[in-house]
């Protein structure tokens, strides 16, 4: 069935292990950073542990797309290439990229993937992406259901897409420089430090403090929960949970999530199908909101809203769980309000102090406290995990009355530390009786419910069974035993004169023989997903002059955008050649809009029409400060600002160190 016509729930997997929990909790595909050259860098895995999570992850017909998608240097395109091919031999079934010098090498026949590094916002350069030979690309979170109906117009041959929980860039993916001008470390290279989840102090254009010391470039986290069917109408066929540097119980409970709610959604429709095989049944009932968040918002999905922002904090808050009651030197009292709330060591509770900061601290002894009546009550006795001496003063701001929340609940990591889903095919069996190399035998037929089939003989006597129901039943019961494989029994047929007696041993030995042949089947028909063919003559680009923004950074890539019409193409911002004050970040958050300060908020306001301008901005961080220009027309922002002096001192001192080579020449020349 061609893949537009399946839905895909794509898994992250900071590691294989966690890749195949991932498989086993419902994801169709799940992605994963190789050795090297991955947009996450402290989240590498040796080719054969891909390998391993590829052999698991094919069983159930599901796929492995690894990331190769940092912009490279000239030095490293044959390294990345290289990788490439033992990617593929491992059985790797995509790789996602972001650099289109890539595309320019001998690369293996595997599909390959438009990381969301490579911004896509447009019909026009989604289209290119596929005439090129993109064969799925994920679409820049920032669209709504009108833009992603758009682009699903112009792409019908490539799968679209898109991101629908987890953590979410403020800047548009690829066009974020803020990190490697503050740090050194480019988001492009795979090494984000996170400037965006600083505090930052909000001037007007008269230095007036509008918000201070306050998380503005902070976002709440992605949930799609709500607007799957509205997505799946609009056109994307792959949903991607973020998150590959999460934790196994993260991944298990927010993957167990999704699956149940994209089973409801396709059991309701004809048009799309479950893009691998298998059912999963899990021993918890999945709760996204357990898992690290910064509280949740659909972004711009169903069109811009004021509180998308996690302005107050970047860390996770967690549930509530109660009220202090009272508070001593070395403990203090809180009462759930809700028996079914159990505390336990270990556990992490958090509060927010009289500033508006989460404060927070770590349990050491959980303990009940007796009620008048029978059964477990609402009070607990909470000792802090904190250094000898020290009590419960420096725990600022709580006292009684202060609301808590919990941010790690044993209970729950204890929980999903066990196996805690299982994914079986269902599969038909029939045992009919054969004629074995001349002998009395057996044998036993499978089909799969993806229409595999396989068979296998035994010869053994037709022995009569003393009690003919009894045998029967056996014989099903045993035949239906398919603990410990990927199947489950869905029918059990008996196509004999009479129920023969066979003995357990015989039987399960017949089981297991048909099983191991039915696994085979499904291996050796297990196909490799098609590389796409690019388009001939070449596609144009859109444009015909690339600046910056465009991430090239090696000359490979730029013979690329050269061969596809492009007549001027600078260099990516590591190069440090887009020097002085420049965009360091394009945001379709708005700073001035969340403060509730935008001219469109102001319109029909009486007094207050034409009064509020969107007149630049200054956002300040220590010593750092960046001006805030806001482009009205596409409804965007941009933080201006210029490399810090002493990093690019460094910067230019490491590359004399190590020398490279660096796309430098403007003029794009054709290959």
């Amino acid at each position: 069935m061609p893949r537009r016509h399946q839905l895909e729930l794509l898994a992250p997997a900071r590691d294989a292990d966690i890749g195949i929990e991932a498989v086993n909790h419902g994801a169709d595909a799940v992605y994963i950073g190789g050795p090297g050259f991955g947009a996450r860098d402290k989240a590498s895995n040796d080719v054969a542990d891909i390998g391993r999570l590829a052999a698991h992850a094919h069983r159930f017909g599901a796929h492995v797309f690894v990331t190769l998608n940092t912009i490279l240097r000239d030095d490293e395109l044959e390294g990345a290439r290289k990788l490439a091919w033992q990617l593929h031999d491992a059985g790797a079934d995509a790789l996602i990229v972001q650099d289109m010098g890539l595309l320019e090498l001998d690369l293996p026949p595997i599909q390959l993937h438009a990381s969301t590094q490579t911004d896509i916002r447009t019909p026009e350069k989604a289209r290119f992406l596929q005439d090129v030979g993109f064969s799925q690309m994920v679409l820049a979170r920032e669209l709504d259901l009108g833009q992603i109906r758009a682009i699903a117009a112009q792409v019908q041959d490539a799968v679209l897409e898109f991101f629908v929980h987890g953590a979410l860039c403020v800047a548009y993916s690829g066009q974020c420089f803020i990190s490697h001008a503050v740090t050194g470390r480019s988001a492009n290279r795979g090494s984000c430090s996170q400037e965006c989840r600083q505090p930052y102090t909000v001037l007007d254009g008269h230095g007036r403090i509008v918000a201070h010391d306050k998380h503005v470039l902070s976002l709440k986290d992605n949930d799609q929960s709500a607007n799957l069917a509205a997505l799946v109408d609009a056109g994307i066929r792959s949903f991607k949970i973020e998150g590959r540097y999460k934790d196994m119980a993260t991944v298990k409970n927010v993957t167990a999530h999704y699956r149940k709610l994209l089973d409801t959604l396709l059991e309701g429709r004809r048009d799309v199908q479950p893009a691998s095989s298998g059912r999963c049944s899990f021993s918890f009932t999945p709760q996204p909101e357990q898992g690290y968040n910064r509280g949740g918002t659909d972004y711009f999905v169903q069109g811009r809203k004021i509180d998308i922002g996690a302005f107050d904090s970047p860390k996770h808050a967690g549930l509530p769980v109660g009220h202090v009651m009272k508070m001593d030197a070395e403990s203090f009292e809180l009462d759930t309000g809700d028996a079914a709330i159990l505390l336990h060591n270990g556990d992490a509770l958090t509060w927010w102090d009289q500033q508006g900061e989460l404060q927070g601290v770590p349990v050491n002894t959980a303990t009940p406290l007796p009620t008048a009546g029978s059964g477990h009550g609402t009070r607990w006795r909470i000792e802090p995990n904190q250094p000898p001496g020290v009590g419960t003063t420096a725990l600022k701001d709580l006292r009684p009355g202060t609301a808590v929340n919990r941010n790690r609940d044993m209970g729950w990591e204890r929980l999903l530390a066990k196996p805690s889903a299982e994914r079986r095919i269902a599969v038909d069996l029939t045992l009919a009786q054969a004629t074995v190399d001349g002998a009395d035998g057996f044998e036993l037929a499978l089909k799969d419910a993806d229409g595999h089939r396989a068979s296998v003989r035994l010869a053994h006597p037709h022995e009569p069974a003393r009690d003919a129901a009894r045998a029967e039943a056996q014989l099903k019961d045993g035949l239906a035993k398919l603990g410990g494989t990927i199947f489950q029994a869905r029918r059990v047929r008996l196509a004999l004169a009479q129920p023969w007696f066979l003995p357990a041993g015989v039987l399960n030995a017949l089981r297991r023989d048909g099983i191991t042949a039915l696994e085979a089947t499904r291996a050796a028909a297990f196909e490799r997903l098609p590389r796409a063919v690019p388009v001939e003559p070449p596609a144009p680009y859109p444009e015909d002059t690339l600046s910056y923004l465009a991430n090239v950074y090696n000359a490979r890539a730029a013979a690329f955008y050269a061969r596809h019409g492009v007549k001027l193409v600078e260099a990516a911002y590591e190069s440090h050649e887009a020097l002085g004050d420049v965009s360091l970040m394009i945001t379709k958050h708005c700073v001035r809009f969340s403060l509730s300060l935008c001219p469109k908020q102001a319109k029909g306001v009486t007094g207050v029409q034409g009064t509020v301008r969107a007149e630049p901005m200054t956002l300040v961080h220590e010593d750092l400060r960046y001006t805030l220009r806001f482009d009205c027309k596409p409804c965007e922002m941009h933080v201006v600002g210029a490399m810090q002096p002493h990093v690019l001192k460094t910067l230019n001192r490491q590359l004399k160190a190590e020398p490279v080579t660096f796309y430098r020449t403007r003029p794009a020349k054709a290959a």
